[in-house]
């Protein structure tokens, strides 16, 4: 269930559009099970993936001279905590495409920040909340910590054409050991508003998705990306 947390920074908006890029394989995955695929968070590609800033980590080292465990507790705490990421645009986005699909074969799904919400009222196991990410120099700035999500809703200025929004769970309270991340329930026909196919594909892979996703009991508005349209001139 979504859990609305004041203190996490998100848009007003909720009509703001977000994507998530994704290949054709984790695609059926989420229409098959009706399930959202959320990732351990230390099993992003990102080494600093719910650390602390240098100024933060100072402020805690000198907290944990007397309390190791205080230190120890957020080294663990990253095996606990599960995320889903998206993509804040009004548009497509050509990087994107580039970097979470492959070749020709992938698809987009574009929904809303409400559309998300709402979504996630299905699953009655977990808490979910959703935030959006800051993008702040980690050798000057300051992450707070009196909020146990916010080491994640941090990332590096070097990250920032992500323009990232995160669904987060902590299962920690759930006492389950966690591989690569955990399933969570979604009203898949409230989260989807459309899905946009591959720029570069051709119409056979199209026409497979259509008939997918209409054999699977769907209706959604398919359409191929137009960021390979022929030019005018």
């Amino acid at each position: 269930m979504y859990i609305n947390d004041n203190n996490i920074k998100l848009p007003n908006n909720p009509d703001t559009i977000v994507w998530k890029y994704l290949d054709l394989s984790k695609f059926v995955d989420l229409l098959l099970y009706q399930k959202l695929f959320m990732s351990r968070s230390d099993k992003f590609e990102d080494q600093y993936e719910g650390t602390f800033s240098e100024p933060t980590f100072e402020e805690i080292r000198k907290l944990s001279v007397d309390n190791p465990e205080f230190l120890d507790y957020y080294k663990i705490h990253r095996q606990q905590v599960v995320i889903s990421s998206w993509h804040i645009n009004e548009y497509e986005s050509f990087a994107m495409w580039q970097i979470f699909t492959q070749k020709s074969e992938g698809l987009a799904i574009q929904s809303t920040l409400g559309r998300l919400q709402q979504s996630l009222l299905a699953d009655k196991e977990y808490e979910q909340h959703i935030g959006e990410v800051n993008y702040i120099d980690y050798k000057k700035e300051y992450i707070p910590f009196d909020n146990t999500f916010f080491p994640f809703l941090f990332k590096r200025k070097s990250f920032q054409y992500e323009r990232e929004i995160r669904i987060i769970s902590d299962m920690t309270p759930y006492n389950m050991k966690i591989d690569n991340g955990v399933k969570i329930d979604v009203d898949l026909t409230t989260l989807i508003e459309k899905i946009y196919i591959h720029p570069k594909s051709e119409n056979w892979y199209k026409n497979l998705v259509i008939q997918l996703v209409k054999r699977l009991g769907f209706h959604f508005d398919i359409e191929k990306s137009d960021l390979e349209s022929d030019i005018l001139i």
